[in-house]
């Protein structure tokens, strides 16, 4: 039998450790980190939505690009040549071989080409709106990201939390099984049972805080910062009363609908194209400059200017071919806009489901906490009174640690499926949360290039502003 002082020592170890495992939580920062602060966090830094500005920006270039067909093209030549020319003439064989040098401008410019370079335009204008909705969709993917992170931190913050007060309860039924057994109320089997109660909850607390450290990197990669202390469970936003309205929200509102369906006027137009492509197209060539020959002190200044049409009779069936392609993508996209407006009801329906679910599980594990609370305290006390074995108190304990678990599990997940269901209908985005961040302005660059400005040109400069600002020059 083990002695009264060396069991008190084995307690008083046991606590210790206890401790030692609540000291060495991660530190917490003097501020409370909430919801909010992790969406603006997120937005702030996330390189995925940094990357998806930069293809945005090349899409408003690609107007620019299509605008351009419609302007002048004005170069600077020079050209150095050397004709060969062996003629026969009445027997009499003659060689001439000149040399000549030309510098000067050239120009061409677009005339008539049925449409085609002006519905390039309107295509080109299409896919920036399209790619404008694609940009608001990852915004809600690295705002939902950043969601998850701080709940998943705020639970696993709980999660220890529970576990640190279990190692204290199982501490003190240990304490009390040896005052128990050394007035020969209990046998050992009841000492080493709630032992061993003791060293599970110790190992179940390491897994814990094992969990929040894995919590935390992934609330640094999301959020782009260490959590500071978790401000608690945040505030549900404002749902809908109804999955039908959810549903109608979403299809008005959601980036993915909004995008493909930009995608399919700009197929559309490009069938238009292609079409335009198979008619005549005219256009005016002028040249002027000096012409020098090596072979004389010859010096010509020299200008020409053609009117050129041009239509198309066969090109091997590479015309015909582009419109029917083109054709067979516009009629992809329609399918895929049917199928991207399936999938967001779907997810509607899927996180509104959810909601309710979770919603009804937090109340049903209330409920299980304070029933659970009830019979641990009761069975408790009926044991000091010899009514209840050791193993019943264990078991009790077991049950309302568990009931505690469920507990904020649930109310973890009944606040992450609110912000799902915000993300569903298209609406977890910086704008329409009203986040304290410089709202990223997709029409700012695009104004400023839209018109194609000239490389010497003010706007020119302007832009390049622009890009100094953001890090892109």
């Amino acid at each position: 039998m083990r002695s009264r002082g060396t069991g008190r020592k084995f307690v008083r170890a046991l606590v210790v450790t206890a401790g030692i495992a609540l000291s060495a939580l991660p530190g917490r920062a003097v501020w409370a980190d909430n919801l909010t602060d992790a969406f603006i966090g997120a937005y702030n830094t996330s390189g995925l939505l940094e990357q998806n500005r930069a293809l945005l920006r090349a899409a408003d270039e690609d107007v620019a690009i299509a605008l351009s067909a419609l302007r002048p093209i004005i170069n600077w030549t020079v050209q150095v040549s050397q004709d060969y020319t062996r003629a026969t003439t009445s027997g009499v064989v003659t060689r001439n071989e000149p040399s000549n040098f030309f510098t000067g401008l050239t120009l061409s410019q677009l005339i008539y080409d049925g449409g085609f370079s002006v519905l390039g335009k309107q295509s080109a204008q299409e896919i920036v709106l399209s790619t404008r909705q694609n940009l608001l969709d990852i915004e809600q993917l690295v705002l939902f990201r950043a969601a998850e992170a701080y709940l998943g931190v705020l639970l696993q913050e709980e999660t220890v939390q529970i576990r640190l007060n279990n190692v204290d309860v199982s501490a003190e039924e240990l304490r009390a099984s040896q005052d128990r057994f050394e007035v020969g109320e209990v046998t050992r089997t009841d000492v080493a049972l709630s032992e061993a109660q003791l060293a599970s909850s110790q190992a179940d607390l390491a897994v814990a805080r094992g969990n929040l450290s894995i919590a935390q990197a992934e609330y640094v990669n999301a959020v782009g910062k260490q959590p500071g202390r978790t401000a608690g469970q945040p505030s549900l936003p404002n749902l809908p009363r109804s999955e039908a309205e959810a549903v109608s929200l979403a299809q008005r509102n959601h980036p993915s609908i909004l995008s493909a369906q930009h995608e399919v006027r700009a197929l559309d137009l490009q069938v238009q194209q292609q079409r335009a492509n198979l008619g005549p197209n005219v256009s005016l060539n002028a040249d002027a400059g000096i012409r020098e020959s090596y072979d004389n002190d010859d010096n010509l200044e020299d200008a020409s200017v053609s009117l050129n049409f041009n239509q198309p009779i066969y090109a091997g069936g590479r015309l015909a071919a582009s419109v029917r392609r083109s054709m067979a993508t516009r009629d992809a996209s329609r399918a895929n806009l049917l199928n991207v407006q399936k999938d967001i009801t779907q997810g509607v329906a899927d996180a509104y489901a959810a909601f309710q679910a979770a919603t009804a599980s937090l109340r049903a594990s209330t409920e299980r906490v304070r029933a659970s609370q009830v019979a641990f305290d009761g069975i408790r006390e009926e044991a000091t009174l010899g009514a209840r074995t050791t193993l019943d108190v264990l078991n009790a304990q077991q049950d309302l640690l568990d009931a505690q678990l469920a507990e904020v599990a649930s109310r973890t997940e009944r606040s992450r499926a609110a912000y799902q269901l915000l993300q569903a209908q298209g609406l977890l985005t910086a704008e329409r949360l009203g986040l304290a961040v410089q709202i990223y302005d997709p029409t700012l660059y695009y104004n400023l290039v839209k018109k194609a400005p000239a490389q010497i040109s003010r706007q020119s400069k302007d832009l390049d502003r622009v890009l100094k600002a953001l890090r892109r020059d």
